[in-house]
């Protein structure tokens, strides 16, 4: 049986925070880094979209500024960001607090996929060179908390803190582990949204700040913006059954967006950005997760498999889309998503969000007027399963005596750089207690 001090299981932003801040202040660890995939993964692979600002990534049951500003001054330091010039925001945010909303002025880098990929490769060989050993393609099973032993599919582990860091696509292993563990935890709210692809001139404020941040009335708020070679992308979720539906996210490559380097794409001219809604579930239903999983399983099944697109045009005459008459007119790009449904997304969204989300984009099309052109694309389902919240026993997110729980899919972090501070925070704690 293999003996480390530590083992982290996972290799996103959380993970690797946790890692490199153990062995900077105690190098004569022996920590093992697992990770299900053949590949390091993580928020830092999907765009490489930063931000440095209270309280954008801090779920508010975890943080206060006063605790997660420090956090984010130790991210930023390690990191070394080229944060991105923000323009005329006085302009925009006039407008959104005429009508009720509110525009936060963030602090953001951008590195974009391609750039993204190349920061991890940098990182884990930086990782390793101080002594961690990272396993791929090692997937976690199961775990004996009591006797503090992780059994994968190729062995059992013995250590003496285990950092789990699995972010959103961990969600379900999480859950598991947990109530294997008898740790407590609550999963009563998730995200629903659609993500809005458009023209950039019919969204031009992207010029002058590149991931605006919007908060609506009904918990409604932009999410991840992608500007200049931009496409919408479909994520996998398979169930027990062997089923699968999917959710749909935004990538864009650095080029494009302004950032340094070179990039096999060209900037194609588009836009794409969530518009995202926070339910908030009560008794007598309490998880979240079942929840999205029945609004994703809906959506596949009226799209065919696959996740539905419609244009505001159509939407707003109520009339499903059509592919033969998706391109053509008004409607005068192709969609970066093209194995999407042409459909009717109002017959999956629920009504309540669905008006939430309506409600916020006519607000945002006075903002910036153009947004509700005939030709902008609403796909749907957006799903964020990151709604875990773990009962914690102290300050640095410990579940249990040797038992650490960070990232996005335990509810400590909504993004990269909060789950990189996450990972600092169980690393405090663990170091704290040697």
């Amino acid at each position: 049986m293999g003996k480390y001090d530590v083992v982290i299981i996972g290799t996103g932003p959380a993970g690797l925070g946790a890692a490199f801040e153990l062995l900077a202040r105690r190098p004569d660890l022996a920590l093992l880094v697992l990770d299900k995939n053949q590949f390091s993964s993580g928020g830092l692979r999907n765009d490489c979209k930063m931000n440095f600002s209270w309280p954008i990534g801090f779920p508010d049951c975890c943080w206060t500024k006063e605790t997660a500003e420090p956090y984010l001054r130790r991210v930023e330091d390690f990191l070394e960001p080229i944060i991105l010039e923000k323009r005329n925001l006085s302009v925009y945010a006039r407008r959104a607090e005429k009508i009720g909303v509110s525009l936060l002025e963030i602090r953001q880098s951008h590195l974009g996929t391609d750039g993204g990929l190349e920061l991890i490769k940098r990182l884990v060989a930086r990782l390793e060179g101080l002594g961690a050993e990272i396993s791929l393609g090692e997937r976690a099973l199961s775990l004996d908390a009591e006797a503090r032993v992780l059994r994968t599919e190729t062995r059992e582990i013995a250590y003496r803190d285990l950092v789990v860091a699995p972010g959103r696509g961990g969600f379900s292993f999480l859950q598991e582990l947990m109530s294997a563990a008898s740790v407590g935890f609550a999963d009563n709210a998730v995200d629903v949204g659609v993500r809005i692809e458009t023209r950039r001139e019919h969204y031009p404020i992207v010029s002058d700040y590149y991931d605006p941040k919007f908060l609506f009335p009904k918990k409604t708020r932009t999410f991840c913006t992608n500007s200049g070679a931009a496409h919408v992308v479909q994520e996998k979720y398979e169930e027990k059954d062997g089923s699968a539906w999917y959710s749909v996210n935004g990538h864009a490559w650095s080029v494009a967006a302004g950032a340094a380097g070179t990039s096999a794409r060209p900037a194609n001219g588009l836009v794409n950005f969530a518009m995202l809604k926070t339910v908030t579930l009560t008794e007598p239903l309490a998880s979240g997760q079942d929840y999205a999983r029945m609004l994703g399983i809906q959506a596949a099944l009226l799209g065919g498999g696959r996740p539905i697109m419609q244009r505001v045009g159509d939407f707003r005459l109520g009339k499903r889309s059509f592919r033969e008459r998706f391109s053509g007119d008004l409607y005068d790009f192709e969609p970066t998503l093209p194995s999407a449904t042409p459909g009717d997304i109002s017959l999956c969204v629920p009504a309540k969000v669905m008006r939430a989300l309506w409600n916020a984009m006519k607000l945002l099309d006075t903002i910036v007027p153009g947004l509700l052109h005939p030709s902008t694309i609403m796909y749907y389902p957006e799903i964020k399963l990151y709604a875990n919240r773990p009962v914690f026993r102290d300050e640095s997110f410990m579940a249990l005596p040797g038992l650490y729980l960070v990232g996005d899919g335990a509810g400590t972090s909504r993004g990269i750089t909060a789950a990189w501070a996450s990972g600092l925070r169980a690393a405090d704690g663990i170091l704290a207690r040697l």
